[in-house]
């Protein structure tokens, strides 16, 4: 059995970085078209996009974007599921429910009714109406990872502070958030990046302010080139050093 699993394990690890290797290996592609046979290796197309003022400024509001919705997405999640998980309301529930159920709505009908409820009160779209957006879909996600982490261990630690004549503040900022902290890291890691991917939001909700999805979908409508491999391929390499270092940091140390 052991040689099925190891093999079973193979094709698992295969059929999920194949698409990856595929857009690294062809982001060299000395030719103009990312497709086989591989024409020589070149960096010019990393040159290329590094040296593209539009496209690192759209890099950058994506950045933006990302840590700022994160953030106040994850502040958010953590002070709603403390209340819920700590104060027995009439509701509880359907509250928890509430709070949740945007993950099983489409974006694209979110990215509607934003785009509708900005349209009647006149907000004008810009990289803060698609932050908003992107506080709205990872909400419920920091909330459900909060919730989950907190138990009875922490709340032991929080009435222990109280007693010792600690605020609510400061129970949230020195006792419950550092017990928290690996939960809380992941939440923000995981807000970070379906910000940093996400397209129908950002698309609908910005106008001259674009994202990096935004501008890889502009640059796809000239056709395909390893640019956007190169472009896919730093990408890849920002998520995959962020892992390692929470890996190496607040994982590790939340195990240990």
């Amino acid at each position: 059995m052991k040689p099925l699993a190891w093999a079973y394990l193979a094709l698992a690890y295969v059929f999920i970085f194949l698409p990856v290797a595929v857009l690294v290996v062809f982001s060299f592609q000395d030719g103009r078209l990312p497709v086989p046979p591989l024409q020589g290796l070149s960096l010019r197309w990393y040159e290329k996009v590094l040296s593209d003022g539009d496209l690192m400024t759209a890099l950058g509001h994506s950045a933006l974007v990302a840590v700022i919705s994160s953030a106040l997405a994850l502040t958010l999640g953590f002070l709603a599921a403390h209340a819920l998980a700590r104060v027995h309301l009439p509701g509880s529930a359907v509250m928890r429910g509430l709070l949740i159920a945007p993950m099983t709505v489409s974006y694209l009908i979110i990215a509607l009714g934003l785009l509708a409820l900005f349209s009647q009160t006149g907000v004008r779209l810009s990289l803060w109406t698609a932050g908003i957006g992107h506080v709205v879909i990872n909400l419920p996600l920091c909330f459900a990872i909060s919730f989950a982490a907190m138990g009875d261990h922490q709340q032991a630690a929080e009435r222990a502070a109280r007693d010792l004549g600690a605020s609510e503040a400061q129970v949230l900022w020195h006792v419950s958030a550092p017990m928290l902290a690996p939960a809380l890291a992941a939440a923000f890691f995981l807000s970070v990046t379906f910000s940093w991917d996400e397209f129908i939001i950002a698309f609908l909700l910005t106008r001259f302010d674009v994202t990096l999805p935004v501008e890889i979908w502009s640059m796809l409508k000239s056709g395909l080139s390893p640019a956007t491999n190169a472009v896919g391929s730093l990408v890849f390499l920002v998520s995959v050093t962020l892992v390692v270092i929470l890996e190496l940091t607040t994982f590790r140390k939340g195990r240990a």
